[in-house]
């Protein structure tokens, strides 16, 4: 896996949608991969978003719903947004007020992808 090809991807997402100040790549037990941060914590919010992630899966599954693709935090100034990269980890997006959450949800589906792809390249240590 190639830090600087995952760093790509994450300046990538930030410059195709308005409203995206901060995002990171991290495994599903919240260990940091890369980060494009300037204010949050990486380190913490990569763990954060990984406990938000087990619970959104755990809740799909209980539910009946099906594989969970996305988590949705809204709070007073902006958002997180946490997807599964398939087993393989996880991205946490944080956007401000203006964030463009549904241009976020297509864009970040081609960003998992990728990154899905270059997490999966590590072998043969699995994260």
């Amino acid at each position: 896996m190639s830090y600087e090809a995952v760093l790509a991807e994450l300046l990538a997402l930030r410059e195709q949608v308005t409203g995206v100040t901060e995002t990171a790549v991290a495994a599903v037990d919240g260990l940091l991969v890369a980060a494009d941060c300037e204010i949050v914590r990486p380190e913490v919010i990569s763990a954060l978003a990984a406990a938000a992630l087990g619970l959104g899966k755990r809740t799909g599954y209980e539910t009946g719903l099906g594989d969970l693709r996305e988590v949705v935090i809204r709070c007073g100034r902006g958002h997180v947004v946490v997807y599964s990269i398939r087993d393989e980890g996880l991205l946490v997006v944080v956007g401000d007020e203006g964030l463009d959450v549904a241009r976020l949800h297509v864009v970040s589906r081609e960003t998992v992808e990728r990154l899905a792809a270059l997490l999966v390249e590590e072998s043969p240590r699995p994260i």
